[in-house]
C-alpha cells in the first residue's frame, strides 16, 4: 500500500531514526546506559510526547472503530501464564525473571490471552477482543549486528498490542484478516507505505498456523522493515491454558 517517496529514495544526507534523534536531542541511548546499560534509550521532550500521542491515537482507533476492549494488564506474571501463550520452555532465555518468580511481560499478548485461561466461555460471549498499551521486556539473547542499531531490539520498549478470542477455525482465520486490517488502517492513516507479508512456515512462531507481518518502508534504508506481526493460532494456546467454549443450546433441543 502507498509508494515509496522517490524524492527520498538514494539520497545519502536521510538520516536514520537513531541519528535524527540525536541530532534533535530527544533521543538519549548515553544517558540510559548509565543507568540501565545497552539497548535501553530515554525519549524527551516532543519525542516522548509523539510517542504518547501515537499510541493514544492507536488505542482510540482500536476501541472505539474496530471493538477491541482496552486493557490494562499487569507487567509481571507467573510462569503458568507464559506456558500458556507459548514463550515457556522454549524462549527462556529471551525473558527476565525476578527473584519473586515473576517474569515481565515480553508482550502484552501473554496477560492479554490469559484472560480466558482456564475459563469456559459461553458461545454469544465470541468473539472478544482486548486491546492494550504495555512495556514489554526482551532479553534479546544472542541478537547482533545492524539490526540492533538505535529503538530496532531494545530490552524495553513500549507497544499497542491486539488479541481476539474466537470460537473455531473459520472464525479464527477470519479474525486474522480483521485484525491485519485493523492494524494496516493505523498505517494507512499516517500515510506509511508499506506490504503484507505471508510467512512460510518456517519463518513463523511454532505456536501460529498463519502469520503475516506488516513491513514500513523506511527512507534510511532503502528497505521494508517487519513492525508488526499478526498470527492464528489455532487452538495451540487455548489448549494450553485450558479455555474453553461452550456452544449456544440449540432451539430444537428438547428441555427436561
Amino acid at each position: 500500500w502507498g509508494e515509496p517517496n522517490s524524492r527520498l529514495q538514494g539520497r545519502n544526507a536521510l538520516q536514520d531514526h537513531a541519528d535524527l534523534g540525536a541530532t534533535l536531542g530527544m533521543m538519549d541511548f548515553e544517558t540510559a546506559a548509565k543507568m540501565s546499560g545497552a539497548r535501553f534509550v530515554l525519549l524527551t521532550g516532543k519525542l516522548a510526547r509523539l510517542e504518547r500521542a501515537l499510541a493514544a491515537y492507536m488505542l482510540d482507533v482500536q476501541t472505539e472503530q474496530n471493538d477491541y476492549t482496552e486493557c490494562s494488564p499487569p507487567f509481571m506474571v507467573r510462569a503458568n501464564a507464559l506456558k500458556g501463550t507459548g514463550q515457556l520452555p522454549k524462549f527462556e532465555e529471551d525473558l527476565f525473571k525476578t527473584s519473586s518468580g515473576h517474569y515481565t511481560i515480553p508482550t502484552s499478548e501473554v496477560p492479554l490471552t490469559n484472560i480466558v485461561a482456564e475459563t469456559i466461555i459461553e458461545q454469544n460471549y465470541l468473539p472478544r477482543r482486548y486491546t492494550a498499551h504495555t512495556p514489554c521486556f526482551r532479553s534479546e539473547a544472542g541478537s547482533a549486528g545492524r539490526d540492533t542499531k538505535g529503538m530496532i531490539r531494545l530490552h524495553q520498549f513500549n507497544k499497542v498490542e491486539m488479541v481476539s478470542i474466537v470460537a473455531g477455525e473459520e472464525e479464527g482465520l477470519a479474525e486474522l484478516e480483521r485484525m491485519t486490517k485493523c492494524a494496516e488502517g493505523i498505517l494507512e492513516a499516517l500515510d506509511l507505505p508499506y506490504r503484507r507479508m505471508l510467512l512460510c512456515a518456517g519463518d513463523m512462531g511454532f505456536g501460529a498456523r498463519k502469520t503475516y507481518d506488516l513491513e514500513v518502508w523506511l527512507p534510511s534504508q532503502s528497505t521494508y522493515r517487519e513492525i508488526s506481526s499478526c498470527s492464528y493460532c489455532g487452538d495451540f494456546q487455548a489448549r494450553r491454558m485450558n479455555a474453553r467454549w461452550r456452544p449456544a443450546p440449540s432451539e430444537t433441543t428438547p428441555k427436561p
